[in-house]
């Protein structure tokens, strides 16, 4: 078996089976096919797409190049919220803390810019010495004692992920729906969660721009997801506008702590897609059992300050300066 085969194989809008894209996955992983075939494979990809049966089985084998964590002795539930990104899409954090100061466990894994937005892990970045670089203990640790965590890949959680995304943004192939879909749930999975809310973004400023593109790649998301044991919800919500006020990476943050401390004006917006979402996850949690009941425990972690507490609480462990949370103006200055 030949990597050039391979691309030639789907190149010519052939589908691969599971010991095809598995031995292209663990060849990229280990060295033995460079990053220029894998770049070709992608392309090929972009160009003929996958059936469902391939992107299940990439999904598969991006999960399996690396470890998955687990949190054996900390009760759950252990869920998880994934966006496909929009300007000024910020939900992941006000909703984070929001959903965690509820019972929830969340072990957050995002990316950083891809294509035209901001990542999650920028924006954190902001904040003064907040660390997105966690190695896979510590996000036990984080999980367990703060309730959540949000950094990014490790060197070993699905490696496979994190060459190919990288190429991704390089080659042009982001707008792929079998792409998106194992590498959004590759990284969700591996998460070892038990519940995932997709928020799939459609409109003129998403990867999706037309709905009936969200709706395949939600579908498809929604599939991968329930076959491998893990509930899943997808929502299809609107990107025609920005969210919110503030785009930029830390007057985002900015806005996201005006919003946990109480004063949404401006971003209502935010504030609600975040308890809709929110909402979702408690209820496949089983920390609620309809919207009434979910929006009301948020709403409440809200007003009493236990949802900003919950990100002060994160932004400590993970390394980062509290006085950047509770004078938030002075992300204005971060770069002066």
């Amino acid at each position: 078996m030949r990597a050039v085969d391979l691309i030639e194989k789907k190149r010519d809008g052939g589908a691969l089976s599971r010991e095809e894209i598995e031995f292209f996955v663990n060849g990229f992983v280990q060295g033995s096919i460079p990053a220029y075939q894998m770049a070709a494979f992608l392309m090929a990809v972009y160009f003929q797409g996958m059936t469902f049966e391939e992107t299940t089985h990439l999904t598969r084998a991006m999960i399996a190049s690396g470890e998955t964590l687990s949190f054996p002795d900390v009760p759950g539930p252990f869920l998880d919220k994934h966006s496909t990104g929009g300007v000024g899409d910020k939900i992941s954090l006000v909703l984070a803390p929001l959903v965690a100061a509820c019972g929830a466990r969340i072990p957050m894994i995002s990316g950083r810019a891809l294509g035209h937005t901001g990542g999650t892990l920028d924006k954190l970045e902001s904040i003064r010495g907040f660390r997105t670089d966690l190695s896979p203990e510590e996000i036990r640790k984080g999980v367990e004692k703060v309730g959540l965590v949000i950094t990014g890949q490790t060197e070993t959680l699905v490696p496979a992920d994190r060459g190919m995304y990288a190429l991704r943004d390089a080659t042009a192939t982001v707008p792929s729906i079998p792409l998106i879909a194992s590498s959004i749930m590759s990284k969700k999975i591996a998460e070892g969660i038990e519940g995932l809310v997709l928020d799939v973004k459609t409109g003129n400023g998403a990867f999706m721009a037309e709905e009936t593109k969200a709706q395949e790649l939600a579908r498809t998301m929604v599939a991968i997801g329930k076959g491998m044991g893990v509930r899943t919800v997808a929502l299809i919500t609107d990107m025609n506008q920005p969210l919110g006020r503030a785009v930029g990476n830390a007057t985002e943050v900015w806005e996201s702590v005006q919003i946990l401390r109480g004063h949404p004006e401006g971003a209502e917006d935010v504030l609600e897609l975040s308890l809709t979402l929110g909402a979702w996850m408690l209820r496949i949690g089983g920390l609620a059992e309809g919207e009434e009941e979910a929006r009301k425990k948020l709403e409440g972690a809200l007003t009493s300050g236990r949802a900003y507490e919950k990100f002060r609480e994160m932004v400590r462990f993970q390394g980062g300066d509290p006085d950047f949370v509770d004078a938030p103006e002075f992300l204005a200055h971060r770069y002066e």
